[in-house]
Order: structure tokens, then C-alpha cells, then sequence
């Protein structure tokens, strides 16, 4: 990604727009926006398989997200006999 401050500028823009564009939270959508690109781009450094774009499902997309983390993770764990 040749310029990360300009991706995450865009897509916290996006995520604005898909919220209706409230105003005085901004730090909130560059943060959400800022976690989206860097999960992202990690996720796609450590697998082969292309990167997902990111959708302007705003705030429930993240959510969601993390409630499959959270699946994945406790799916890996093993109980002692």
C-alpha cells in the first residue's frame, strides 16, 4: 500500500458516510478504519490467499469480526483430561 495515512483517511471517510456522517466522532472512525487496513494487510502478508476488501458496513462489520475471532480462537484450545 504505497500510502497508509491516505488509505485509512479514505476508508474512515467511508465508514463516515455509511453512518450518516455524524459529526465529532472522527477519531472513532479513523480508528476503526486505521484497525480494518492493518488487520487487512496482516492478514493477508501471513496467508496466500488475497486480502478482502473492506466493506462500508461501518461499525457492525468490525463487531462481527471480532465475535469470529473470538469463535476461532476458543475452537483451538484444548481441555486437559
Amino acid at each position: 500500500m504505497p500510502n497508509l495515512e491516505e488509505a485509512i483517511r479514505e476508508r474512515a471517510y467511508h465508514l463516515w458516510i455509511a453512518d450518516g456522517e455524524p459529526e465529532g466522532q472522527a477519531d472513532i472512525y479513523w480508528l476503526n478504519a486505521q484497525r480494518e487496513i492493518l488487520t487487512t494487510s496482516v492478514e493477508g502478508s501471513g496467508s496466500n490467499a488475497a486480502a478482502a476488501a473492506p466493506t462500508d458496513t461501518g461499525l457492525v462489520a468490525t463487531k462481527s469480526t471480532k465475535k469470529a475471532k473470538v469463535a476461532r480462537s476458543g475452537k483451538n484450545k484444548t481441555r486437559a483430561a
